[in-house]
């Protein structure tokens, strides 16, 4: 792992200090920048990074004479700006003085971009040095030779969002994710991404290394430090390695490590070892040293069982989102990612599908921490259009499938690559074949960097063309795994023709959800990902919708009732759960599949008189409904596949007080669920979610604010303004409610509850705190909630 220092403006002349003590170090450059939109620097204020600038926009609204645009069924174009938000394109001015000591000199400096959105380009002291055409992966210039030692250095950054048909959905923009300054010796160094580290029978490494020598010897001194799962040391051994004598840079193969009694990773022990790699002189003091996390485990794909971890079946049981954090924006804030995998988790979630460009590394590692296998996918489709828009993708992609593969190939999570998404309905692609040749020509490049892994690229739809479905296309017929999105009924088939092929759902719809599990397979196939299970911001339906809401969690990440009827059969964990059905959207069609859902709710506050229908979701036998303790019936869980575990309970009588749902399983009960006729709301509480909130600059507290009644139940009718003031070494950085049709933006201090929620989240300080948050209203006692970070 990397080691962060967090430095001031101020600071940074002290670098030199510390520096010369450290074979290398990387200085987080997060805090402290100037931002000016659309201009430079007339009117900015400061920011720290990560930084969405989009998401502080206003709401564009589209004109009176937008229409939906139709030529591409794939855009999903309702408006000018209806697939990024409804936030106007534009650039964002990224302002820094950093000043290194002048005993500096002489070192090898990097500056090192994690990501610029959506494209970037960088300035030292008024020269362009470098930037990105494709923002989603990161990049480094080596500034050693432009910087002014022991003086101020201006450094500046232009973050743009191109075209509004630049992507088709929210992207987000500007440096969303860290920056970074790293220093180490000038003659003897680890190169960008230097390790791969395999392992063979679940018990052996190989590490090799990129490594430039150049000092006089031309052997590289090598010491190999192994920590177990638990930080003990298990190995440790020094060799002198030789690599091309005619190149200074070299790749160094080092011996085959045998680890004792290895502690293997899988989803439910995500075991993680650390090898530190360090770069000696002759004399024995370290040059440089680099560190990386992995696991110790085997992945395998086979037509007749899908996948198998570690020799056992697993099925990715996942979803496919972008990589955008609701409130947050495109910030890539690690704790926001951990909190929506800690929650997937507790739905049985074990994959995700990073659609369809890489996420932030800090996502990968939480992966490999919490034990979720990802398909890892490196684009959308193979355009110019649809990968930046400002230099053909030809001219790219080779180095963005190196710059992703040795970012993410030590991690155990990652389990397969996907190469593009939806790519052969658009003959436009390059070389007009639907991408067969684009990906031959990837695919090496991918093996070059990682032979351990299949690849694949998402198809949709998986018909040979428009006109005929007899036959998959022509790209299903290269890729390792056949990737359909949606398309599982024709698993069985094109098994049946082509006995070779492995098949995995990369995306499968919401509206069928239950029917598009079931229905496969499931001892053959690899597994599904359900497309956008957390509603986003973006490729919106239409106005004022501000995104997709088609998902099982609200873009405020609580869950929606069918979220428990994913969990039924995901997760091995007896269920109940009552659905009350407010309103359908099933006729909502997207890219030819249907995706409007039953709007449904908990809600047990009803007009007298009124019927309503609703669903019990369940894993059990049976299920019993009561009404105040009468008995409305008792029914048995079908078995086929369009109505397994749920069961649809139609026109039944409301009336006040409590529903409750009993789920049987071989005539004894498993579980209960009850919704309640609540009052009137009288209270707020609120519910942080972080006990360990770190003074680091970056970690969050979400604050779930709720209102009551006088028996503490949510009342879901209220809709009342909150007020957010903050005490302490932390601010505010966005507020949600989970409407995805509100106006209100989310960057900002207040928020109406939504169905008698919302949700503040803060962003630390960098310094020990105690904090305090009150959240105010005309209607309820203010609530004061304390914390303190550390």
């Amino acid at each position: 792992m990397k080691t962060y220092r967090t430095f001031s403006v101020s600071l940074l002349l002290c670098l030199a200090s510390t520096m010369q003590a450290q074979p290398r170090e990387v200085v987080n450059l997060n805090y402290g920048w100037d931002f000016a939109r659309d201009s430079l620097f007339t009117q900015s204020y400061q920011i720290d990074v990560p930084h969405d600038f989009q998401i502080e926009q206003p709401w564009v609204a589209p004109s009176a004479d937008e229409r939906a645009d139709n030529s591409d069924v794939a855009a999903n174009i309702k408006s000018r700006l209806s697939a990024r938000g409804f936030k106007e394109m534009g650039a964002g001015w990224y302002r820094k003085i950093i000043t290194p000591d002048a005993t500096l000199k002489g070192r090898r400096i990097l500056l090192d971009f994690e990501g610029i959105m959506y494209v970037g380009d960088v300035w030292l002291n008024g020269k362009h040095i470098g930037g990105t055409d494709y923002g989603y992966v990161g990049f480094q210039i080596d500034i050693t030779q432009q910087l002014h030692y022991g003086q101020p250095n201006e450094l500046i950054v232009k973050a743009h969002t191109m075209t509004e048909r630049n992507s088709r959905w929210y992207t987000g923009g500007g440096l969303f994710r860290n920056v970074s300054l790293i220093n180490t010796s000038a003659d003897l160094y680890f190169e960008r991404h230097p390790l791969y580290i395999t392992t063979r029978d679940n018990q052996f490494v190989n590490i090799s290394a990129d490594v430039t020598n150049r000092t006089k010897n031309r052997q590289t001194l090598v010491r190999v430090t192994i920590y177990d799962p638990e930080g003990r040391q298990i190995v440790k051994q020094t060799a002198s390695c030789s690599g091309n004598p005619q190149s200074r840079t070299q790749n160094l193969r080092l011996a085959e490590i045998e680890i004792p009694k290895p502690q293997l990773w899988d989803t439910e022990h995500p075991n993680l070892y650390t090898a530190k790699v360090e770069l000696l002189y002759q004399d024995g003091t370290v040059a440089d040293e680099v560190s990386e996390q992995f696991g110790i485990r085997t992945i395998e794909y086979g037509p007749a069982f899908g996948l198998k971890l570690n020799g056992q079946k697993v099925l990715l049981r996942g979803y496919a989102n972008h990589h955008t954090l609701g409130a947050l924006g495109a910030a890539a804030y690690p704790r926001a990612i951990e909190k929506r995998i800690q929650m997937m988790k507790q739905f049985g979630i074990n994959h995700i599908r990073t659609s369809h460009n890489p996420y932030s590394r800090d996502f990968i590692r939480l992966c490999d921490k919490y034990g979720i296998l990802v398909v890892d996918e490196l684009y959308d489709k193979w355009t110019q259009q649809h990968t930046g828009g400002r230099v053909p993708f030809m001219n790219h992609w080779a180095q963005d499938v190196t710059e992703w593969i040795t970012r993410d190939r030590n991690s155990p999570s990652v389990v397969m690559w996907s190469l593009g998404n939806e790519l052969q309905q658009d003959p436009n692609q390059p070389f007009g074949d639907f991408g067969v040749t684009c990906y031959k020509m990837m695919r090496p490049v991918v093996h070059r960097y990682d032979s351990t892994r299949q690849i694949t690229v998402a198809m949709h739809p998986r018909y040979r063309n428009w006109q005929t479905d007899s036959l998959p296309c022509d790209l299903a017929m290269q890729t390792d795994i056949q990737a359909y999105n949606y398309r599982y009924m024709y698993f069985p088939g094109d098994g049946r023709r082509f006995p070779w092929m492995t098949f995995y759902q990369s995306e499968a719809s919401i509206n069928k959800m239950g029917p598009n599990w079931f229905e496969m397979d499931l001892d053959k196939v690899v597994g599904l990902a359900y497309w956008g299970a957390i509603d986003y911001l973006g490729e919106s339906q239409g106005w004022p919708a501000k995104g997709w809401a088609q998902g099982v969690f609200d873009i405020a990440l609580e869950p929606k009732p069918k979220a428990y009827f994913m969990k039924s059969f995901l997760k091995n964990e007896p269920l109940v759960r009552i659905a009350v059905v407010e309103d359908t959207e099933n006729d909502i069609e997207w890219n030819g599949i249907q995706t409007g859902n039953d709007i449904e709710t908990e809600n047990w506050n009803r007009a007298a008189g009124s019927k309503v229908n609703l669903y019990t979701y369940t894993n059990g036998d049976e299920v019993e409904l009561l009404l105040n303790g009468k008995r409305l019936g008792r029914r048995t869980n079908p078995t086929d596949p369009e109505n397994r575990n749920r069961i649809l309970w139609k026109n039944i009588a409301y009336q006040a007080g409590r529903l409750e749902a009993v789920a049987y399983k071989q005539g004894k009960v498993i579980a209960r669920h009850t919704i309640e006729t609540t009052g009137k709301a009288v209270k707020l509480i609120a519910s942080p979610d972080n006990s360990q909130w770190k003074a680091d600059g970056q970690d969050l507290q979400h604050i779930r604010i709720t209102a009551v009644d006088s028996k503490g139940r949510r009342v879901f009718a209220a809709t009342d303004e909150l007020q957010f003031e903050v005490e302490g070494d932390a601010r505010i950085i966005a507020v949600t409610n989970g409407d995805i049709t509100s106006e209100e933006l989310n960057v900002t201090n207040h928020r109406r509850l939504w169905q008698g929620s919302a949700m503040v989240i803060l962003r630390a300080g960098q310094q020990p705190s105690k904090i305090s948050l009150k959240t105010i209203s005309h209607k309820y006692k203010t609530v004061i909630t304390k914390f303190e970070t550390k």
